[in-house]
């Protein structure tokens, strides 16, 4: 019987020796040594752009440094997710999106999980900083026991799979890194009720330091979610979290929904008046 391998890729360095322009107007600008790139994604009344991984990835821990569009970024949306490419309406997706605002307003950072064309999984949050001064370092850590998302390292979010108590989880479809800046004015910002204002365009978010360390699946996809079959995977892979000890990293999930969380899904009764979704319920 033929055997299906499997890969960990790491990522940094040049970005576009990872990553493919899809499409709209960017900016590639190169450090004194010529691998420490950066891209800028702009935005303007015609149209974004957007940029995705040259790799899929069943399971793997994704980092990517991100400098958001400053001032007055109502309307926009950036977007970093990971998501399938087959079907849509059985996708899975790992989304951040980052919703703009009005000049000295903060950003929301808008969070939401889909498996096999199921999402609803909304929770949000104010970030602590100011995410236009500087770049700050977001994650994703996918394996076949949880979603986790970090920011600067610090558990925000945890997704468990509880797939025996019938809650979808993405586990069996690989998924790409996407990058894009779009308009989306009619929702994000104030619940639409602040527009674009395109005499401030063009806009611009910037990206560096993408790396991946991940399982590229070779013929049987389900060989990824073997023990060992991501060699030097680390933590991320046999279900830690970002080398956390798990008492640290239940203050950090604690701290994040105490002081920054601004919506959960899990507590919307207006939304379930008839009862939360299963996994609400589940630890």
């Amino acid at each position: 019987m033929e055997v299906a391998l499997s890969s960990v890729a790491a990522g940094g360095g040049r970005m576009t020796d990872q990553l493919d322009i899809l499409w709209g107007p960017t900016q590639l600008l190169n450090g004194s040594n010529g691998d420490d790139q950066t891209v800028g994604l702009s935005l303007d009344r015609v149209m974004g752009s957007g940029f995705r991984s040259k790799t899929s990835y069943l399971f793997a821990r994704i980092d990517i440094d991100i400098k958001l569009v400053p001032g007055n970024s109502a309307g926009t949306v950036t977007t970093v997710n990971l998501m399938s490419e087959k079907q849509w309406k059985t996708h899975d997706e790992i989304d951040l999106e980052f919703l703009g605002n009005l000049t000295g307003q903060p950003y929301t950072l808008h969070t939401n999980i889909f498996a096999n064309g199921s999402g609803g999984r909304e929770v949000q949050y104010r970030l602590w900083f100011d995410p236009t001064l500087d770049f700050h370092t977001y994650s994703i850590i996918w394996n076949s026991d949880e979603i986790l998302i970090l920011v600067d390292n610090k558990a925000i979010r945890r997704f468990r799979n509880h797939w025996d108590a019938g809650v979808p989880f993405p586990v069996y479809q690989p998924m790409r890194l996407n990058g894009v800046l779009w308009d989306a004015d009619d929702w994000t910002t104030q619940g639409g009720r602040v527009k674009t204002d395109w005499s401030q365009a063009p806009f611009i978010a910037y990206f560096r330091n993408y790396r991946a360390n991940g399982c590229e699946p070779s013929g049987f996809v389900w060989v990824c979610g073997q023990q060992g079959a991501a060699p030097g995977g680390g933590d991320w892979f046999d279900g830690g979290a970002a080398g956390l000890d798990d008492m640290k990293q239940q203050e950090q999930l604690r701290e994040a929904q105490d002081r920054y969380m601004i919506y959960n899904y899990c507590t919307d009764s207006k939304r379930f008046p008839g009862g939360f979704p299963t996994e609400c319920g589940l630890a």
